[in-house]
């Protein structure tokens, strides 16, 4: 178990320090010159020399490199042009938005995703099976700023349960502001989870120790629950923890949607401005994420799964 968790960690860090890597030289390689783009038009080279100097991109290339990975670990990111403040402090005021419409996005996509897979693997190929994996498809199949601009028009304009733009915080503002954006990312991500986990289930539910827990007289929701799900959420599991990527990307279509000031709003407004350290941070900042989601689930799978620990040895 132990020598599991260590590769599985070692393994994070490498991908991280190749994140850093491929962060640093985004501002390398965009076409033409960043100080320029930062200055947004003609500048005495005076002034040029300066920027070029706040920026560090005067000194050879691995001191830059060396700086950019001691500034990272002392979680300092350098200075937003088009903000005028810290990248850190702007990215911890938006942090909040996103990660709460992320994290209830999941909520969403579980409590529909897993009852629905359960239902459908209790009644293969039938007309509620077919039901489910149609509804489904066409869930998955609907952009999501689409389907985020129809319940704003059903839910928010019309029936007027929901606002259809801002962010409050609090357990009682998110489920009033983020209820909408939530649904539109989470409806996709829960076509995900049934697909996956109905394979998983009608698989599990052929094994021999099912027919023998049936044979004992339980019912097929307790079977389903003691003894087939624990053994079928892995594949979910590892879907979700890699969706976790389009769940951020997600975020930057839908927070323009519903106008919450949310890193998916920083993030275009960056790009538009050319804030090139700010889109460095927010770059850095979701390939971290993935990669901490996925070492999450490989050691929520090796907890789970005594199996993933042999193989571990």
């Amino acid at each position: 178990m132990l020598n599991y968790l260590v590769r599985r960690i070692a393994l994070a860090v490498v991908v991280l320090f190749g994140l850093l890597v491929a962060t640093f030289f985004i501002i390398h390689l965009v076409p033409g010159d960043p100080v320029r783009a930062v200055l947004q038009g003609p500048a005495p080279p005076a002034v040029v020399a300066q920027v070029r100097h706040e920026l560090g991109l005067d000194e050879p290339i691995l001191t830059q490199f060396g700086h950019y990975i001691s500034n990272t670990f002392q979680g300092h990111f350098g200075t937003s042009f088009a903000l005028g403040a810290s990248v850190a402090s702007i990215i911890g005021q938006r942090l909040g938005p996103s990660a709460a419409l992320i994290g209830y996005a999941m909520l969403i996509a579980v409590l529909i995703g897993v009852p629905l897979a359960i239902w459908a693997a209790l009644r293969p190929h039938g007309w509620v099976d077919t039901a489910i994996r149609v509804a489904t498809t066409v869930s998955f199949a609907m952009p999501a700023f689409w389907l985020g601009l129809m319940l704003a028009l059903i839910f928010g304009l019309d029936l007027g349960w929901f606002p259809v733009a801002g962010y409050s915080g609090g357990v009682g503002g998110i489920l009033r502001t983020l209820t909408l954006p939530a649904l539109a990312l989470g409806l996709a991500l829960s076509a995900v989870v049934v697909r996956t986990l109905r394979s998983s289930l009608l698989e599990v539910l052929q094994s021999e120790y099912i027919e023998a827990a049936r044979s004992r007289g339980l019912r097929d929701l307790r079977v389903v629950s003691k003894h087939a799900l624990r053994n079928s959420v892995m594949n979910t599991l590892t879907i979700l923890t890699v969706n976790v990527g389009f769940l951020i990307g997600g975020t930057v279509v839908i927070e323009q949607v519903f106008q919450i000031p949310g890193l998916g709003t920083l993030l275009v407004s960056s790009v538009v401005k050319r804030d090139y350290q700010m889109i460095q941070a927010l770059a850095l900042l979701a390939g971290t994420a993935v990669v901490l989601a996925s070492l999450a689930a490989d050691i929520a799978q090796a907890f789970l799964d005594p199996r993933v620990r042999l193989a571990g040895r």
